[in-house]
């Protein structure tokens, strides 16, 4: 069965399988009372809160591939394979194929040297996946091209804290989302304006990264994710309200007894 014509892998947007899955988690999470809607308390549980970090990782990384030139096409979360696994983007250009798997490691250390990965600290398996997800990416599209195709992975680090690369991986290339567009623009061409267009229709075709047919399920709206980010901002906003109001008090009590301190000190025994 062929995918519906709203769901054309070139027309899915950056982070929309992870979006469905975080829309699916969120379902689940306890809502909030007045109370907590007040105070500032987070709409997101635990788990939605990893998902939702996730999707604006690839919606990040997404806005950056879209300035990249019209010699470039572009494909965001591909589904492969049976289950509810998806690659990130997927891009095509004069420099090769490249998959990109984004980690949304705001704010913290990250640290690469050969086949270690560690984030503030952590050892993680982001270079395996990386890895195994451009080989496989490599393997279904020389199968549909009927010729063989390089691709070469990446890890899209967004917003770390610092990114420390004291031995370059052999097979993943890593960068973080701000130099993504640089890097890319600086490695040599490998592929003309027809094999970029070649490669590009048979990724773009859902038979060309699953074997079974299209599976039918509710997609979350755009309007969804939006109005949930919308309370997330809120109650951050919220909550740094509340925090300044209660350093004000705190400082203006501190204040108060120190006057009161020091006019007493002042007063005859």
């Amino acid at each position: 069965m062929q995918p519906a014509a709203e769901d054309q892998l070139s027309s899915r947007r950056a982070g929309q399988e992870a979006i469905d899955q975080l829309m699916r988690v969120h379902a689940l999470d306890r809502p909030r009372g007045w109370l907590g809607r007040t105070f500032g308390a987070s709409p997101l549980g635990s788990d939605s809160s990893s998902w939702y970090k996730g999707v604006l990782g690839e919606i990040a990384v997404g806005e950056q591939l879209a300035q990249l030139g019209p010699e470039w096409r572009v494909l965001h979360s591909i589904p492969v394979g049976r289950g509810d696994s998806d690659i990130d983007h997927v891009i095509i250009g004069p420099p090769g194929v490249f998959t990109l798997n984004t980690k949304n490691h705001s704010g913290q250390a990250v640290w690469v040297a050969g086949r270690s990965f560690l984030v503030a600290g952590k050892k993680q398996r982001h270079l395996f996946n990386a890895a195994h997800e451009a080989a496989r990416a490599a393997k279904l599209l020389s199968a549909a091209v009927g010729a063989s195709v390089e691709v070469t992975g990446m890890i899209v680090v967004v917003r770390p804290a610092r990114l420390t690369i004291r031995d370059k991986p052999v097979d993943v290339l890593v960068v973080t989302d701000s130099r993504l567009l640089r890097s890319l623009r600086r490695r040599r061409t490998c592929l003309n304006a027809d094999q970029v267009c070649r490669i590009a229709s048979v990724a773009e075709r859902w038979d060309t990264w699953r074997s079974t047919p299209q599976r039918e399920r509710a997609r979350a709206d755009q309007a969804e994710f939006e109005a949930l980010h919308t309370q997330v901002i809120e109650a951050r906003r919220r909550r740094l309200i509340w925090a300044t109001v209660l350093m004000t008090l705190v400082v203006a009590a501190a204040v108060v007894m120190i006057t009161r301190l020091g006019i007493a000190a002042l007063l005859p025994g």
